[in-house]
């Protein structure tokens, strides 16, 4: 993965038909001729048109977190534009050379590009302004860029962009070093609410997802797999299925044993998805499942049953923890945590429409419209797999319904590759909503068994974390555990962290906010257990295992500061009102957690029936993520956090058995309902160090938040997930 694209290698000015201004990679150059009117294909990243529209292309992809509204956003407010003058565009294919980066995930993109997008809009404003202190005939430290016009501070003389782009394109780009960025308080755009900029389409179904996609000439096609992993294809009734209305064609397909790329399996093509859809339910595969998984969740816990306090693989071991055990004057508490295995529930299924073809100079060309969170990635893998070059690789983004990690893998790409391959059509394979469940790359399901000692005075003086997890194929499972970074290891003097691993055949892969979706909970949910035991209050416990002000990793700013931590819970606190009385049967919980370079803490009041029915009212959550780019973006972002995060909590598990994943669509894997979800308050802690991403930080806290709170009101610790499983209902 390269993010070293130096400044001087993405920008280049040009000029465009109609006096108009275009910055972009230098690598594209800019056809004298183009025209910027109707559909005409655009040449670079930033553009003034002649009609005085503003062109910005978000070369991420968009999956529902905002990077395509906010990234121009940035660009927009250094450049000085009228935001109402902004036209956004999705980058139409994959051209790291054109638009930089193309991959989006683990809340990196805006931390990635906020450099570099202010560079290029505070590029673009220095340029007019040289150009109008020409025209003008002013002294450029008298001119200033507002609303896509430069204007003279003490008269009303003033030129807009349009005016001004003819002569702006032939200014020198200036000097990184000399850019001067906007202050915060002359912000017009960043830290605003707007409306993400394909709202209107998508409400009104005219949304480019990758489901919608359209091609002329195309068919539909679908594919069967074997339901455990690793079954090998001996025989299916293809003669059978060919007969079927509506279907062009179905043969039996050998995969190369890579479940990212292609498994064994059953192609059909035919005219319409439902018929495709029709002809699975119709086939009679006989598989060969000798070297298939045989996963057992029920064998996973069973193992994980007899594991003792320290694990196989110790990899943090800080301090002296045996002594704090068994030091008579402390307590110490032994605790034994579960959480399942989860599916990515997007709401739109894994897709993708392909045209393999051999054009008449006898050279393969592959053309794809795929919905991916790393089009770079599903690039190099066609490439090789293929043996392709990259003038025959047309690979066109496309917005995604959800992702939450999922669409890290594309090997629903390759199954679609393979069906257009072999009947010279563009195909667009669809998944079914089992198929999603079936074959999903999980967040991996898991155990942990931790001590804690506090001393007299209530002071948590040592914690040991054993983190059962999985390996596929004798590789641990890197969302497992433990990381020396996370608190409350990288806070703590006695400290020892260690892993255990059973080997599992399902494949595992990023579930938003990877580990930190697990760890919180136990973790969290485990101090909440040492403030009690120790007569403490939970938020003065967390305060003073912060310690001193201090970043956890010297010079390191995405690493933990506990003072942005301290600010954080107290905010949440103050803000959802703890310390309040509660009625009987209802409390509150309170959490801390720091991933992704965000602080977050949540408060969250629950109230639980005398019958188990568990209720959350309401949570408070506090985050201290840098500057807001997009206030609504923002807030969007954590509330739909919070809410999936409960979502999970609350009732859904997959379990497997005989290596058969046994959920199969949401009656057996329920989603949370309106009625079910809680009011969601959300406060900023603007601090002055770079943004980072809001998609995965506010849901981690989440799940120990409400464990907290349903002890408060009920006496009754949660040790397991979903509360389903621990007797409650929702």
């Amino acid at each position: 993965m390269n993010v070293t694209l130096t400044r001087r290698e993405l920008l280049k000015a040009g000029s465009i038909v109609g006096g108009g201004f275009a910055l972009g990679l230098p690598s594209v150059g800019f056809a004298e001729g183009v025209s910027l009117v109707g559909s005409a294909e655009l040449n670079a990243y930033v553009q003034v048109r002649d009609d005085g529209k503003i062109v910005i292309y978000s070369g991420s992809p968009e999956m529902g977190q905002g990077i395509k509204t906010s990234l121009p956003m940035i660009v927009a407010e250094e450049m000085g534009a009228d935001w109402d003058d902004v036209i956004v565009k999705q980058a139409p294919e994959i051209d790291t050379e054109r638009y930089g980066q193309q991959w989006t995930g683990g809340s990196f993109t805006l931390f990635l590009n906020w450099n570099l997008m202010r560079e290029m809009g505070a590029s673009a404003a220095d340029m007019f302004l040289s150009a109008a202190a020409i025209e003008m005939e002013r002294p450029k430290s008298e001119l200033r860029a507002i609303d896509s016009r430069v204007v003279h501070i003490g008269s009303e003389d003033s030129r807009t962009f349009a005016e001004l782009a003819g002569l702006a394109y032939r200014q020198p780009i200036p000097n990184k070093d000399d850019l001067v960025f906007k202050a915060r308080e002359d912000y017009r755009i960043l830290g605003s609410s707007v409306s993400q900029v394909d709202s209107l389409e998508i409400v009104t179904g005219i949304g480019d997802f990758g489901i919608d996609t359209q091609v002329e000439e195309m068919l539909y096609g679908s594919y069967e797999k074997c339901p455990a992993v690793g079954g090998r294809i001996i025989d299916a009734n293809i003669d059978d299925i060919k007969k079927l209305p509506g279907i062009i064609d179905a043969w039996i397909v050998i995969g190369n044993g890579n479940v990212r790329e292609l498994m064994d399996g059953v192609g059909i093509v035919g005219t319409d998805t439902w018929s495709v859809f029709n002809a699975r339910r119709a086939l009679k595969i006989q598989w060969d499942e000798s070297d298939a998984s045989k996963d057992s969740w029920s064998s996973f816990v069973a193992f994980a049953d007899g594991v003792g306090n320290t694990g196989q693989d110790v990899s943090i071991n800080n301090g002296d923890v045996e002594t704090a055990f068994s030091d008579p004057n402390n307590t110490v508490l032994d605790s034994f945590y579960e959480y399942p295995y989860l599916t990515h529930m997007c709401l739109e299924p894994m897709n993708c429409t392909a045209h393999f073809r051999t054009g008449a100079n006898g050279k393969d060309h592959l053309e794809v419209w795929i919905p991916t969170q790393s089009g770079p990635r599903f690039q190099k893998m066609a490439l090789d797999r293929y043996g392709l070059q990259k003038d025959q690789l047309t690979i066109h983004i496309k917005r995604m319904g959800g992702s939450f990690g999922r669409r890290t893998s594309d090997e629903s790409t390759i199954e679609a590759i393979e069906l257009s391959k072999r009947s010279g059509k563009p195909v667009k394979l669809t998944w079914t909503r089992e198929d999603n469940i079936r074959y999903d790359f999980l967040r991996q399901g898991g155990f942990n068994r931790i001590r804690g000692a506090v001393d007299p005075q209530g002071k948590v003086v040592a914690i040991e974390e054993h983190a059962i997890g999985v390996e596929s194929g004798g590789e641990p499972s890197r969302f497992n555990g433990p990381n020396p970074g996370a608190f409350p290891f990288s806070t703590l003097g006695n400290i020892r962290g260690s892993s255990t691993n059973y080997r599992m055949d399902t494949p595992v892969g990023p579930w938003r906010a990877p580990y930190s979706n697990t760890h919180a909970f136990v973790s969290q949910a485990f101090i909440h257990e040492l403030a009690t035991a120790g007569n403490r209050d939970h938020v003065e416990l967390l305060i003073e295992m912060m310690g001193k002000p201090r970043w956890i990793d010297d010079g390191n700013w995405r690493s933990m500061n506990t003072e942005r931590a301290v600010g954080v819970i107290k905010l949440a606190a103050e803000k959802g009102g703890w310390g309040s009385e509660m009625p009987e049967g209802k409390g509150l919980g309170f959490s801390f957690y720091f991933c992704h370079a965000a602080h977050v803490a949540e408060l969250a009041e629950v109230s639980v029936s005398k019958s188990g029915l568990v209720t959350l009212h309401r949570v408070t959550a506090a985050l201290d993520v840098g500057p807001i780019i997009n206030k609504s973006g923002a807030v969007s972002q954590v509330q739909g956090s919070i809410i999936d995060g409960y979502s999970a909590m609350a009732g859904q598990k997959i379990t497997m058995e005989n290596g058969r994943v046994e959920q199969t669509n949401l009656d057996s894997y329920p989603v949370l309902r309106m009625h079910q979800a809680p009011e969601v308050d959300v406060h900023f802690i603007e601090s002055d160090y770079d943004p980072t991403g809001l998609g995965e930080p506010g849901l981690p806290p989440l799940a120990p938040a409400v464990a907290n709170a349903i002890f408060a009101a009920t006496g009754r610790r949660v040790y397991k997930m979903p509360l389903i499983d621990e007797g409650f209902s929702v």
